[in-house]
């Protein structure tokens, strides 16, 4: 009896603590008068850029782009972008769930 306690215990100590990986997006809008070459994606808590998501594509003035995330247990990413000139623009901590990013010349870093 005292084992199946223990392994119902722990049955739910694990359970409680699994996470589910989710799929998100995000749209991103380009209003900085300059094409954007590069965008990054990358978990909030993580300390270095993914790989580029624009690949071999460019964000042109007034257009927007919509960035699947996949995989991941949080939707809070930093994100940022780089134009023609390599100025870039980043958003730290954005809630994909809830937010898009708008890109102007404001957001210059």
């Amino acid at each position: 009896m005292r084992i199946k306690v223990l392994l119902a215990a722990l049955l739910m100590l694990c359970s409680s603590s699994l996470v589910m990986a989710a799929d998100y997006y995000v749209d991103v809008t380009n209003r900085t008068g300059y094409t954007l070459y590069y965008m990054y994606v990358s978990p909030a808590d993580s300390q270095s850029w993914e790989e580029d998501v624009l690949g071999n594509d460019v964000l042109v003035d007034g257009e927007t782009q919509r960035v699947t995330i996949t995989g991941y247990n949080s939707p809070i990413f930093d994100i940022r972008v780089v134009d023609e000139d390599s100025d870039s623009y980043t958003f730290w901590k954005v809630d994909v769930s809830t937010q898009d990013v708008v890109v102007t010349l404001d957001d210059l870093d």
